[in-house]
Protein backbone atom coordinates (compact mmCIF):
# COMPACT_ATOMS: atom_id res chain seq x y z
CA UNK A 1 0.00 0.00 0.00
CA UNK A 2 1.55 3.32 -0.79
CA UNK A 3 2.32 5.79 2.14
CA UNK A 4 1.75 9.52 2.16
CA UNK A 5 5.45 9.98 3.22
CA UNK A 6 9.01 9.11 3.21
CA UNK A 7 9.79 6.90 6.37
CA UNK A 8 13.41 6.02 7.62
CA UNK A 9 14.46 3.22 10.14
CA UNK A 10 16.92 0.83 10.59
CA UNK A 11 17.30 -2.78 10.20
CA UNK A 12 16.85 -4.96 12.96
CA UNK A 13 16.43 -3.44 16.47
CA UNK A 14 18.05 -0.19 17.13
CA UNK A 15 21.56 -1.01 19.02
CA UNK A 16 20.47 1.52 21.79
CA UNK A 17 17.15 -0.32 22.71
CA UNK A 18 17.86 -2.00 26.19
CA UNK A 19 15.82 -4.89 25.98
CA UNK A 20 17.05 -6.56 22.86
CA UNK A 21 13.65 -7.82 21.19
CA UNK A 22 11.61 -6.63 18.15
CA UNK A 23 8.69 -5.34 20.10
CA UNK A 24 11.16 -2.89 22.47
CA UNK A 25 12.94 -2.12 19.01
CA UNK A 26 10.00 -0.75 17.91
CA UNK A 27 9.53 1.49 20.57
CA UNK A 28 12.72 2.70 20.40
CA UNK A 29 12.12 3.36 17.00
CA UNK A 30 9.54 5.13 17.95
CA UNK A 31 11.51 7.31 20.60
CA UNK A 32 13.88 8.40 18.14
CA UNK A 33 11.26 9.97 16.06
CA UNK A 34 11.66 7.72 13.15
CA UNK A 35 9.15 5.87 11.35
CA UNK A 36 9.79 2.09 10.56
CA UNK A 37 11.59 -0.75 11.31
CA UNK A 38 12.66 -4.01 8.83
CA UNK A 39 12.55 -7.07 10.87
CA UNK A 40 15.90 -9.24 10.44
CA UNK A 41 15.01 -13.35 9.40
CA UNK A 42 18.14 -13.17 7.73
CA UNK A 43 19.49 -16.10 10.42
CA UNK A 44 16.11 -18.15 9.89
CA UNK A 45 12.12 -17.29 10.32
CA UNK A 46 12.46 -17.85 13.94
CA UNK A 47 9.71 -15.93 15.17
CA UNK A 48 6.52 -17.53 16.64
CA UNK A 49 3.14 -16.33 16.31
CA UNK A 50 2.43 -15.88 19.49
CA UNK A 51 5.30 -13.39 19.56
CA UNK A 52 4.15 -12.09 15.93
CA UNK A 53 1.18 -11.12 17.37
CA UNK A 54 2.87 -9.21 20.09
CA UNK A 55 5.30 -7.72 17.69
CA UNK A 56 2.06 -6.54 15.42
CA UNK A 57 -0.03 -5.04 18.31
CA UNK A 58 3.08 -2.73 19.37
CA UNK A 59 3.85 -1.40 15.89
CA UNK A 60 0.08 -0.31 15.65
CA UNK A 61 0.37 1.38 19.10
CA UNK A 62 3.57 2.88 18.04
CA UNK A 63 2.44 3.91 14.73
CA UNK A 64 5.63 2.21 13.49
CA UNK A 65 5.44 0.71 9.83
CA UNK A 66 7.48 -2.92 9.85
CA UNK A 67 8.97 -4.77 7.01
CA UNK A 68 11.44 -7.69 6.80
CA UNK A 69 14.34 -9.21 5.51
CA UNK A 70 14.57 -13.13 4.55
CA UNK A 71 17.03 -15.49 5.00
CA UNK A 72 20.40 -14.42 3.34
CA UNK A 73 20.52 -18.31 2.06
CA UNK A 74 18.23 -18.39 -1.21
CA UNK A 75 19.03 -19.00 -4.27
CA UNK A 76 16.13 -19.09 -6.67
CA UNK A 77 18.78 -20.67 -9.72
CA UNK A 78 20.59 -23.12 -7.68
CA UNK A 79 21.30 -26.49 -9.61
CA UNK A 80 19.89 -28.54 -6.53
CA UNK A 81 16.40 -28.38 -7.18
CA UNK A 82 15.90 -29.24 -3.44
CA UNK A 83 17.78 -25.77 -2.70
CA UNK A 84 15.25 -23.72 -5.05
CA UNK A 85 12.20 -25.78 -2.88
CA UNK A 86 13.87 -24.61 0.31
CA UNK A 87 14.49 -21.22 -1.19
CA UNK A 88 10.86 -21.02 -1.98
CA UNK A 89 9.70 -22.15 1.41
CA UNK A 90 12.14 -19.05 3.34
CA UNK A 91 10.59 -16.68 1.46
CA UNK A 92 7.22 -18.15 2.20
CA UNK A 93 7.90 -18.79 5.97
CA UNK A 94 8.87 -14.69 5.98
CA UNK A 95 6.22 -14.05 4.29
CA UNK A 96 3.37 -15.74 6.68
CA UNK A 97 4.82 -14.59 9.76
CA UNK A 98 5.49 -10.93 8.50
CA UNK A 99 1.89 -10.52 7.82
CA UNK A 100 0.97 -11.91 11.08
CA UNK A 101 3.68 -9.16 12.37
CA UNK A 102 2.04 -6.43 9.91
CA UNK A 103 4.28 -5.93 7.77
CA UNK A 104 4.01 -6.34 3.79
CA UNK A 105 6.75 -6.19 2.02
CA UNK A 106 9.40 -9.14 2.02
CA UNK A 107 12.92 -8.50 1.40
CA UNK A 108 15.35 -11.09 -0.16
CA UNK A 109 18.24 -11.75 -2.54
CA UNK A 110 17.30 -13.80 -5.49
CA UNK A 111 19.69 -15.75 -6.97
CA UNK A 112 23.09 -15.95 -8.38
CA UNK A 113 23.88 -16.36 -11.83
CA UNK A 114 25.57 -19.30 -12.02
CA UNK A 115 27.37 -18.88 -15.18
CA UNK A 116 23.95 -19.14 -16.28
CA UNK A 117 22.41 -15.42 -19.05
CA UNK A 118 20.35 -12.89 -17.13
CA UNK A 119 17.33 -14.04 -19.73
CA UNK A 120 17.86 -17.58 -18.43
CA UNK A 121 17.85 -16.45 -15.05
CA UNK A 122 15.30 -13.21 -14.71
CA UNK A 123 12.99 -16.73 -16.68
CA UNK A 124 13.13 -19.14 -13.73
CA UNK A 125 12.70 -16.47 -11.00
CA UNK A 126 9.87 -14.93 -12.71
CA UNK A 127 8.10 -18.56 -12.65
CA UNK A 128 9.23 -19.44 -9.00
CA UNK A 129 7.77 -15.80 -7.63
CA UNK A 130 4.68 -15.80 -9.84
CA UNK A 131 3.59 -19.21 -8.11
CA UNK A 132 4.49 -18.00 -4.78
CA UNK A 133 3.13 -14.37 -5.09
CA UNK A 134 -0.79 -16.78 -6.50
CA UNK A 135 -0.20 -18.65 -3.50
CA UNK A 136 0.27 -16.11 -1.05
CA UNK A 137 -2.96 -14.50 -2.17
CA UNK A 138 -5.31 -17.80 -2.43
CA UNK A 139 -3.67 -18.04 1.28
CA UNK A 140 -4.79 -14.37 2.21
CA UNK A 141 -1.67 -13.43 2.95
CA UNK A 142 -0.63 -9.95 2.62
CA UNK A 143 2.51 -9.49 1.32
CA UNK A 144 4.61 -7.84 -1.53
CA UNK A 145 7.34 -9.90 -2.84
CA UNK A 146 10.71 -7.56 -2.41
CA UNK A 147 13.56 -8.65 -4.17
CA UNK A 148 16.54 -6.65 -3.99
CA UNK A 149 19.27 -4.87 -6.05
CA UNK A 150 22.47 -7.19 -5.48
CA UNK A 151 25.80 -5.70 -4.71
CA UNK A 152 28.06 -7.98 -6.75
CA UNK A 153 28.01 -8.65 -10.46
CA UNK A 154 27.78 -12.68 -9.52
CA UNK A 155 24.11 -11.83 -8.33
CA UNK A 156 21.31 -11.54 -10.26
CA UNK A 157 19.51 -8.41 -9.51
CA UNK A 158 20.59 -5.74 -11.24
CA UNK A 159 17.81 -2.83 -11.62
CA UNK A 160 16.67 -3.23 -15.13
CA UNK A 161 16.25 -6.86 -14.62
CA UNK A 162 13.96 -6.34 -11.36
CA UNK A 163 12.32 -3.88 -12.68
CA UNK A 164 11.11 -5.80 -15.38
CA UNK A 165 9.92 -8.06 -12.61
CA UNK A 166 7.81 -5.84 -10.97
CA UNK A 167 6.04 -4.41 -14.48
CA UNK A 168 5.15 -8.17 -15.16
CA UNK A 169 4.70 -9.95 -12.29
CA UNK A 170 1.33 -8.97 -9.85
CA UNK A 171 2.65 -9.19 -5.95
CA UNK A 172 6.10 -8.87 -6.54
CA UNK A 173 8.13 -5.34 -6.14
CA UNK A 174 11.74 -4.65 -6.06
CA UNK A 175 13.56 -3.49 -3.36
CA UNK A 176 15.89 -0.32 -4.41
CA UNK A 177 19.92 -1.11 -2.08
CA UNK A 178 21.35 2.32 -3.55
CA UNK A 179 24.56 1.42 -1.79
CA UNK A 180 24.85 -1.83 -3.65
CA UNK A 181 24.04 -0.28 -7.37
CA UNK A 182 27.25 1.76 -6.29
CA UNK A 183 28.88 -1.16 -5.19
CA UNK A 184 28.35 -3.65 -8.22
CA UNK A 185 28.66 -0.29 -10.70
CA UNK A 186 32.38 -0.16 -8.63
CA UNK A 187 32.21 3.20 -7.46
CA UNK A 188 29.46 5.07 -10.07
CA UNK A 189 25.88 5.08 -9.51
CA UNK A 190 26.88 8.08 -6.75
CA UNK A 191 25.76 11.49 -7.88
CA UNK A 192 22.52 13.47 -8.18
CA UNK A 193 22.06 12.90 -12.16
CA UNK A 194 22.69 9.41 -11.80
CA UNK A 195 20.29 8.91 -8.33
CA UNK A 196 17.68 10.80 -10.41
CA UNK A 197 18.58 8.45 -13.48
CA UNK A 198 17.88 5.08 -10.97
CA UNK A 199 13.82 7.17 -9.82
CA UNK A 200 13.17 7.72 -13.40
CA UNK A 201 13.56 4.24 -14.26
CA UNK A 202 11.30 3.45 -11.79
CA UNK A 203 8.74 5.56 -13.24
CA UNK A 204 9.10 4.45 -16.42
CA UNK A 205 8.49 1.17 -15.61
CA UNK A 206 6.18 1.56 -12.79
CA UNK A 207 4.50 4.42 -12.92
CA UNK A 208 4.03 7.21 -10.10
CA UNK A 209 2.54 4.13 -7.94
CA UNK A 210 6.09 3.03 -8.25
CA UNK A 211 7.71 6.25 -6.97
CA UNK A 212 4.86 6.05 -3.97
CA UNK A 213 5.51 3.01 -2.97
CA UNK A 214 9.30 2.63 -2.86
CA UNK A 215 11.24 0.58 -0.34
CA UNK A 216 14.85 1.18 -0.06
CA UNK A 217 17.93 0.49 1.43
CA UNK A 218 21.01 2.56 1.84
CA UNK A 219 24.44 2.12 3.88
CA UNK A 220 27.74 3.30 3.78
CA UNK A 221 29.62 0.51 1.66
CA UNK A 222 33.10 -0.43 0.89
CA UNK A 223 33.87 -2.44 -2.70
CA UNK A 224 36.24 -3.60 -4.94
CA UNK A 225 36.54 -4.87 -8.44
CA UNK A 226 33.89 -7.81 -7.73
CA UNK A 227 31.43 -5.19 -6.06
CA UNK A 228 30.24 -5.43 -2.63
CA UNK A 229 32.47 -6.03 0.41
CA UNK A 230 31.21 -4.74 3.57
CA UNK A 231 28.70 -2.41 5.35
CA UNK A 232 30.20 0.99 6.97
CA UNK A 233 28.59 3.96 8.06
CA UNK A 234 28.03 6.90 6.28
CA UNK A 235 30.88 9.18 7.48
CA UNK A 236 33.24 6.27 6.57
CA UNK A 237 32.13 5.96 3.30
CA UNK A 238 32.44 7.64 -0.19
CA UNK A 239 28.19 7.25 -0.62
CA UNK A 240 26.75 10.65 -1.41
CA UNK A 241 23.62 10.41 0.55
CA UNK A 242 23.12 13.84 0.53
CA UNK A 243 22.96 13.96 -3.11
CA UNK A 244 20.26 10.52 -3.06
CA UNK A 245 18.18 12.85 -0.26
CA UNK A 246 18.26 15.53 -2.86
CA UNK A 247 16.90 13.22 -5.31
CA UNK A 248 14.57 11.24 -3.35
CA UNK A 249 12.82 14.95 -2.19
CA UNK A 250 13.06 16.02 -5.93
CA UNK A 251 10.71 13.09 -7.57
CA UNK A 252 8.68 13.15 -3.92
CA UNK A 253 9.12 9.87 -3.43
CA UNK A 254 7.30 7.28 -0.38
CA UNK A 255 7.70 4.29 1.30
CA UNK A 256 10.22 3.14 3.33
CA UNK A 257 14.25 4.07 3.51
CA UNK A 258 16.24 1.42 5.97
CA UNK A 259 19.42 1.76 7.19
CA UNK A 260 21.98 -0.80 7.16
CA UNK A 261 24.80 1.20 8.20
CA UNK A 262 26.64 -0.59 11.27
CA UNK A 263 25.53 2.43 13.08
CA UNK A 264 22.13 1.28 12.38
CA UNK A 265 20.07 4.25 14.36
CA UNK A 266 22.42 6.96 14.10
CA UNK A 267 22.56 7.00 9.87
CA UNK A 268 18.47 6.41 9.98
CA UNK A 269 18.40 9.75 11.90
CA UNK A 270 20.94 11.52 9.91
CA UNK A 271 19.58 10.84 6.79
CA UNK A 272 15.73 11.40 7.98
CA UNK A 273 17.11 15.00 9.19
CA UNK A 274 19.37 15.85 6.02
CA UNK A 275 15.95 14.81 3.85
CA UNK A 276 13.86 16.99 6.09
CA UNK A 277 16.55 20.01 5.72
CA UNK A 278 16.40 19.61 1.93
CA UNK A 279 12.19 19.18 1.12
Amino acid sequence: MPRKSLLFGTAGTPISTKQRSSSEGIKRIRELGLGCMELEFVRGVRMGEGTAQVVCDTARAEDVALSVHAPYYINLNSKEPEKIDASVERIYQSARIGALCGAVSIVFHPAFYLKNSSEVVSARVAGLLGNLAARLDDEGINAVLRPETTGKPSQFGDLDELLRLSSELEGVMLCIDFSHLHARSVGAENSHEEFAATLGKVEDALGREGLDDMHIHVSGIEYGRKGEKNHLNLSESDFKYIELMEAFSDFSIKGLVICESPNLEGDAVLMRDVFLDVL
